[in-house]
Order: C-alpha cells, then sequence, then structure tokens
C-alpha cells in the first residue's frame, strides 16, 4: 500500500472518521414518553436513585417494585407524579385476581394524594373490614382503614357489570384507602386482608358518579431529594441539549452531549450543535485532511 498518496491517505482518514464519532448514549424518549431528571434511558442517565425502579426496555417505560413491574402510562414533570398501570387490577371493565401492590421501603416514591385504594370481594371476617376507621395490630400501624360507611366509592364501584356479577357479594365487604397510608412497609398484603382483589384510580375526571370514566392506575410522587430541589447542574445540561446522568466510582454528575462526549458542566462548547453535529466538526476534518496531504507532498 503506497502510503505516500495523498488521495489514498485522504480517502483512509475519511472512512476511519465516522467510527470517531459517537452517538449520545443517554436518550431523551423512551417511545413517546419524554424522559427528563431523575429518570433516564439506562444505567448511568438520570439519578442513580431512580434508575433501578424506572427503566427503558424496548422502548417501553417501566416502574419496578418487589411486587413486579407495570407499565408507566404518563409522568407529570410539573407535580413530579408518575402513573402507572397494574394489569391485575380491577377496574370497572374486568375483575381479575391480586395479590396487592407494594413499594420498596428505599425507593424515592410515595403514593400521591390523588391516589384512591379499594380492597373489594373481602371476606366478611376480613381484618380490613372489622377495624374500619381504626387502627390495625401494628403491622400496618398508622394505616387508617375508611371503608364504605362514608363514601360512596364502594357502591358505585359494585355498580360495575363485571364487578356486580363476579363477586355478588354485598357492598359491605368492599373498603377505600383514601389517603392511601399502607404504614412503614408501603405494603398491601390482600391475602392477609382477606381481599383477593383491588382497584385503583387516580383521577374521578370530572365524572364522579360514573366509574366508567375514571382514570384507573396507581399515582406515585417522587422528590430529587430530600429539600426537593432541582439540580442546577442537571438544569444548565438540559437547557444545553444534553442529558443528566452519572458516572465514576461515587456516581458523580455528568453531563451527556449530543456528540457523546461527557462532562461535568454542560454541552454549551458545542457551537455548533444547532446545526448538526457533522457541520459541528467540519471545521476540523477539512484542515487535518488538507494537513495530511500538504505533508505528504
Amino acid at each position: 500500500m503506497d502510503f505516500t498518496n495523498p488521495s489514498l491517505l485522504l480517502s483512509i482518514f475519511l472512512l476511519l472518521l465516522p467510527s470517531l464519532i459517537s452517538s449520545q448514549i443517554c436518550q431523551r424518549n423512551c417511545g413517546k414518553e419524554t424522559l427528563k431528571y431523575p429518570f433516564g434511558s439506562g444505567p448511568g442517565c438520570g439519578d442513580p436513585r431512580f434508575q433501578p425502579h424506572v427503566t427503558c426496555s424496548n422502548q417501553k417505560l417501566t416502574f419496578t417494585t418487589h411486587t413486579g413491574s407495570y407499565p408507566i402510562t404518563s409522568i407529570d414533570y410539573t407535580n413530579q407524579i408518575i402513573h402507572i398501570s397494574d394489569p391485575t387490577m380491577s377496574t370497572c371493565s374486568c375483575t381479575v385476581p391480586s395479590k396487592g401492590f407494594g413499594l420498596n421501603w428505599d425507593a424515592p416514591f410515595t403514593f400521591a394524594d390523588s391516589t384512591i385504594f379499594a380492597l373489594v370481594d373481602c371476606s366478611m371476617n376480613s381484618s380490613s373490614i372489622c377495624q374500619s376507621n381504626g387502627y390495625d395490630d401494628g403491622s400496618n400501624s398508622n394505616s387508617k382503614l375508611l371503608c364504605d360507611q362514608e363514601t360512596p366509592i364502594c357502591s358505585l364501584l359494585y355498580s360495575c357489570r363485571p364487578i356486580s356479577t363476579t363477586i355478588n357479594l354485598p357492598i359491605s365487604t368492599c373498603c377505600v384507602y383514601t389517603p392511601v397510608n399502607l404504614g412503614p412497609a408501603f405494603e398491601m398484603d390482600l391475602q392477609k386482608l382477606q381481599c383477593p382483589s383491588y382497584t385503583g384510580f387516580y383521577n374521578f375526571n370530572d365524572q364522579e358518579m360514573d366509574p366508567e370514566k375514571w382514570n384507573y392506575g396507581i399515582a406515585l410522587k417522587y422528590k430529587f431529594s430530600v429539600t426537593n430541589d432541582y439540580p442546577g447542574s442537571c438544569d444548565a445540561c438540559e437547557r444545553s441539549h444534553g442529558v443528566c446522568g452519572y458516572g465514576g466510582t461515587y456516581n458523580s454528575f455528568i453531563c451527556n452531549c449530543p456528540n457523546g462526549i461527557n462532562t461535568t458542566a454542560d454541552c454549551f462548547f458545542i457551537s455548533s450543535y444547532n446545526n448538526g453535529f457533522r457541520n459541528g466538526v467540519a471545521w476540523l476534518i477539512y484542515p487535518v485532511a488538507c494537513s495530511l496531504v500538504w505533508f505528504f507532498l
């Protein structure tokens, strides 16, 4: 091979150039859902505290706890709330058996105030029924169970055909958690409560008397930190078209820029980003190529 041929060297340089260009590792979307801090598209993206619980796989965003994995239907970044669905949850459209739902004690999530749980088809001897409007024996301490004596939720749910035809029990076998407080374990043990099914919703959708129109699912609140302050470094990173992430031994903050470069600041130094990365490196390609040509002339 003639390495003194300027044209040949230029061709080799241009062929190798794409391998020097890396793409952004952390993505800004998962399917149709926009990803912003503290959530990320994979390891090293977003906040490390959230990465084990919220993951993106096959362009589907999923929330995972010890009770299972649940599709994330939407994220409200303004109010810091994620909405998830549970395939084993009964609704006005169908009734299915369930093992319940629980949060990991170390997960940075709590139940949003809008979430309402209703246990259905409970045994008449169920502790959730017998101890209505009171406190349980300690396993779910400070978990106050409000039953259907004061709310129409149970009677409305039992008006749903799938529930009324499947269960065929009086509405006194229904018990409502509102607001949701499952105690320090964040656990809904339906077997212990002797309730084979539950339903949850987070919005009446302006149709309080029509359970078919309610938004079924679970709303979970999250916090950025103890003080719940949005990190200033992450704000600057996202404004510069970067994605907030972490790396190193101590999971320190990094900003993953559109050209694949990680920084500890932001991506504003990429002056030609808005014109695309290819144009942004054009200033480098031509001088280097010309230098190679002149060097071997």
